[in-house]
C-alpha cells in the first residue's frame, strides 16, 4: 500500500489520507510482539488505517494496543471504530481524556461548535468506546510491546491538558503529537499548534524542555513524520512558540480583535516559513489544522485568561 512507510525498528508510518488528503496526519504501527498503533487518525480515517495494518500482517484479535497522544479528532477521532475493528486492543490514554473516549458527547458538541459543517468532511464521529477497554495513564506510565520493549508515557501538556509523549525503550523513537508542533517534512518548518482552550505558555515550554530531558534518538510526528535532528527541532519548537505569543501579545495590547490579530501575525511570521505554490491543497489542510486562526485564537484565549485586564505590550 503506498501509505505504508518502513521507519526501521519494526516501527511502520501510516498515512491515514485525513479528509482524503496525503501527507496531513500519520499513525504508526509498532509491529512487536505485541503490535501497538500510536495515534488513529480521524473516524472518516479508520477504514484506511484498518487496510493498513491488516496488509502488515496484523489481524483482527492481534493488534494488542492502540494508545492517543491527546484526544483532538485528527489524532483520536477513530479510536472507537478501530476499537471495534480490532476487539482484542486495549485503548490508553491519559487520565483527563479517558472519559471522553467512553463518552464522546460533549466532545463531539465543542467540535461541532468550532468546525461546524466541515466537521464531519474533516474528521467524522467519534464513536464511544466501552470504559472497561480503557486503559487511563497518570504522569508517566508503561505500555507493554512484548519481549521487554516497553513505550512510556510522559505527561506533556500545553497543547492540551491530556497530552502524553511516548517513548519506545527499543529505538528511542519519541512520539511528540502536537506538543512540538507541526513539522513540514517538505520544507523542514515548524510552526506552533496553541489551539484553544488548553494552550499554556510556560506549559508548553516545560513539556518541550521534558522531550528534551528524555534525550530520544528521533521524533516521530502526527503532522508530520519523522525527523532525526532532533535537538535543533525542539529548540526551534520553543523559539516559534515564543514568536508567536510575543506577536499575539502585541495586537492584543493595541487591542485588536481576532482577525486583525491573525492578519497581523500572519504577516509578520510569513518569512519564517517557506511558501507554498498557490492552489496547494495541503497548505489549505494544514492551514486548517493548525493555521494563523486557530494559532493566535488559543494564545488569546490564554492571555485573557493570565491577565484578563492588561493591556500590555510585550515584555
Amino acid at each position: 500500500m503506498d501509505n505504508i512507510k518502513a521507519l526501521g525498528g519494526d516501527v511502520y508510518e501510516i498515512d491515514t489520507k485525513m479528509a482524503g488528503y496525503s501527507g496531513i496526519t500519520a499513525g504508526y504501527l509498532i509491529l512487536s510482539d505485541r503490535p501497538c498503533l500510536v495515534e488513529t487518525g480521524t473516524s472518516t480515517s479508520a477504514p484506511v488505517v484498518r487496510d493498513a495494518i491488516a496488509s502488515l500482517g496484523v489481524g483482527p484479535d492481534e493488534l494488542a494496543t492502540v494508545v492517543v497522544t491527546h484526544i483532538h479528532l485528527d489524532h483520536a477521532g477513530g479510536v472507537g471504530d478501530i476499537a471495534r475493528f480490532f476487539p482484542s486492543a486495549q485503548i490508553v490514554v491519559h487520565e483527563k481524556g479517558a472519559r471522553h473516549l467512553a463518552d464522546p458527547s460533549r466532545l463531539m458538541t465543542s467540535a461541532r461548535m468550532v468546525w461546524g459543517d466541515k466537521l464531519d468532511v474533516l474528521f467524522g464521529e467519534l464513536s464511544p468506546t466501552e470504559a472497561e477497554r480503557i486503559v487511563a495513564l497518570g504522569d508517566t506510565g508503561a505500555i507493554d510491546l512484548g519481549n521487554g520493549r516497553t513505550l512510556s508515557s510522559h505527561y506533556s501538556p500545553g497543547h492540551a491538558k491530556h497530552h502524553v509523549g511516548l517513548v519506545d525503550s527499543a529505538t528511542g523513537d519519541l512520539y511528540v503529537g502536537d506538543a512540538a508542533g507541526v513539522y513540514l517534512p517538505e520544507t523542514g518548518d515548524l510552526r506552533p499548534a496553541t489551539p484553544p482552550p488548553d494552550f499554556d505558555l510556560q506549559t508548553a515550554l516545560n513539556s518541550i524542555a521534558l522531550f528534551e530531558a528524555l534525550d530520544p534518538q528521533r521524533l516521530l510526528f502526527s503532522h508530520y513524520g519523522p525527523v532525526d535532528a532532533v535537538k535543533e527541532t525542539l529548540e526551534r519548537s520553543a523559539e516559534e512558540l515564543r514568536v508567536w505569543v510575543d506577536l499575539t501579545r502585541q495586537a492584543h495590547a493595541e487591542g485588536m480583535d481576532l482577525d486583525h490579530a491573525v492578519a497581523m501575525v500572519r504577516d509578520r511570521t510569513k518569512e519564517r516559513y517557506a511558501q507554498p505554490a498557490s492552489g496547494d491543497e495541503r497548505a489549505e489542510q494544514l492551514e486548517l489544522l493548525s493555521g494563523a486562526q486557530s494559532n493566535v485564537a488559543g494564545i488569546l484565549h490564554w492571555l485573557n485568561r493570565v491577565s484578563p485586564d492588561a493591556q500590555r505590550p510585550s515584555q
